[in-house]
């Protein structure tokens, strides 16, 4: 299972549910136990708690990351493949970019299924659709090269997205739907302090050395992963350039897909 460090999911979660149409079909107001598996910081257990008046609990492996999601509703450490929860005990099962992450997401929608008494909702990007637009010519183009080597990459599907559907039925859910969410994210002024070392680590490359390892899993070579640094750090002088003129622009649209079964 893949894990992160609190500062990523702050940086890639921020503001994702300052829109909340796409949750309307949980129906969140007539729920008693809402169950979030993979809480990570607690994001999303944040706006359950906030939209429901149901008891609501966060479940993540990494105990780390439960000492954050804790500031927000009770927390159990536990495996997605594995939870320690009774049959049946909550009405609402949720997970949030969390099946893209697992080795076997079958068999965690499988989990969700027996220990959900009504409904299991998934709520998982496709990678693979993410669009960039900046106002420094090549970051677009850039963006779309090093992330579709990164998706040759890595181990688990991270396009899964809409596909989320076919798991759903496999473990036997009904009336299951899908509908799209698109997550933005913006840069521009004035820039805050995770815009700034953002473009940093842009422009110093270390930005895709976090992910060199799983870049090179795939067809990329060494000698293209280093081409492909440094072309990110011409972007990224490019980026504090604008920056410290006050022109700088970036828009990353991530598409979520929010699917819903029925037990």
């Amino acid at each position: 299972m893949r894990r992160f460090d609190a500062e990523y999911l702050a940086s890639t979660r921020r503001g994702m549910w300052e829109q909340r149409e796409a949750l309307s079909g949980l129906d969140l107001d007539g729920r008693t136990r809402i169950l979030d598996v993979g809480c990570g910081t607690g994001e999303l257990t944040r706006v359950l708690v906030d939209e429901s008046p149901a008891a609501v609990v966060g479940v993540d492996a990494d105990t780390d990351l439960l000492a954050h999601a804790r500031e927000h509703a009770p927390v159990l450490a536990g495996d997605a493949r594995r939870l320690p929860v009774l049959d049946d005990a909550f009405d609402l099962v949720v997970c949030q970019a969390l099946l893209i992450n697992l080795p076997d997401p079958r068999r965690s929608v499988r989990e969700f299924r027996r220990v959900s008494s009504d409904l299991v909702c998934a709520i998982e990007p496709d990678n693979g659709e993410v669009r960039v637009e900046s106002t420094v010519e090549d970051e677009g183009a850039l963006e779309r090269r090093s992330r579709s080597r990164y998706i040759e990459g890595v181990e688990t599907d991270v396009t899964l997205g809409a596909r989320a559907r076919a798991l759903f039925e496999e473990a036997g859910l009904s009336g299951v739907r899908t509908i799209r969410y698109d997550h933005e994210k913006r840069i521009e002024p004035p820039y805050d302090e995770p815009a700034l070392k953002a473009v940093r680590r842009k422009a110093t490359g270390a930005g895709l050395d976090s992910d060199r390892e799983t870049l090179l899993s795939g067809p990329l070579t060494a000698e293209g992963f280093d081409e492909l640094r440094e072309r990110w750090r011409v972007v990224g002088h490019e980026a504090v350039s604008q920056m410290q003129e006050g022109t700088y622009r970036r828009t990353e649209t991530v598409p979520f897909y929010v699917t819903v079964g029925r037990v």
